[in-house]
């Protein structure tokens, strides 16, 4: 329980982070378009809130969820479904909006931590526990955060929190291959990325031919396509390490287009 506390504290911290991004901005300019194609601040927020909500049904209501992932199986554009709950949201006034995804974030966290131990929650790809989730919605909002930043001009400091977007996206390398309809090595790989406070997060073997090496910032641009493989210091050995960084992506769902080459200062800041 010690480490869902943490990861709701974190998730908390992570939202209130984006959150400031909007919170005193004028209605106005909540139709200012964002990186993310065909998306405006509001779709940005609208889409986190949409999530959560859904979030919040697997946690509290799974037969309903299920019942909601059903219908979605059996529409004739199933991978349309998360589009059209961002642009139903997004069309909401601004205050609304916002107001609206406090309450729901503040719902989930509330929900989360009283999920009991061993417990695996339906969603869209497989089940997964309370603390899965909570590490899905810091690695979600904080890229989605990131698109805000960059609508603005605003640099974000990095932060430790960094190391459960860099989790996902280790851990969603099978994930990336198939996504795009490619085999998945057999071996493990070396994933060696600096933190922001100096300190070094690792996952594989030491001795693993294929390695990822980096600053763990801009792995985590790179794996939320957030930015250009081009303009990031992360660096691979081996082959498949090379493709892998190609087409990694820790979220669900098909590939995105990505970040234009240069589109963005390089290093990894908005």
């Amino acid at each position: 329980m010690a480490e869902l506390e943490a990861l709701l504290a974190d998730l908390d911290a992570e939202s209130a982070d984006a959150d400031r991004l909007v919170a005193d901005l004028p209605p106005d300019r909540w139709t200012t378009p964002t990186p993310a194609a065909g998306w405006t601040v509001a779709h940005q927020i609208a889409h986190l809130l949409w999530t959560d909500e859904r979030s919040l049904l697997a946690a509290t209501d799974p037969d309903r969820f299920g019942e909601a992932l059903q219908e979605i199986a059996t529409s004739p554009d199933p991978l349309r479904f998360v589009d059209a709950g961002a642009e139903q949201l997004a069309v909401l006034p601004p205050e609304l909006l916002l107001s609206r995804w406090r309450e729901t974030r503040a719902k989930l966290r509330a929900a989360l931590a009283a999920v009991p131990p061993g417990t695996r929650l339906p969603w869209y790809g497989p089940p997964m526990s309370a603390a899965s989730m909570a590490t899905a919605r810091i690695m979600e909002t904080w890229a989605h955060g990131q698109d805000l930043a960059d609508t603005f001009g605003v640099t974000r400091p990095p932060t430790g929190r960094l190391r459960h977007v860099a989790h996902i996206g280790v851990r969603a390398r099978d994930f990336a291959y198939a996504a795009h309809g490619l085999d998945a090595p057999s071996e493990p790989f070396h994933v060696r990325l600096s933190g922001p406070a100096g300190d070094v997060w690792t996952w594989g073997p030491d001795d693993a031919a294929q390695r990822v090496t980096g600053p763990a910032l801009d792995f985590c641009l790179l794996v939320t396509q957030r930015r250009h493989r081009a303009d990031l210091a992360v660096r691979a050995e081996g082959p498949d390490a090379d493709r892998w960084l190609d087409v990694a992506q820790a979220f669900a769902g098909p590939p995105g287009v990505g970040r234009a080459p240069g589109q963005f200062a390089a290093g990894g800041v908005g």
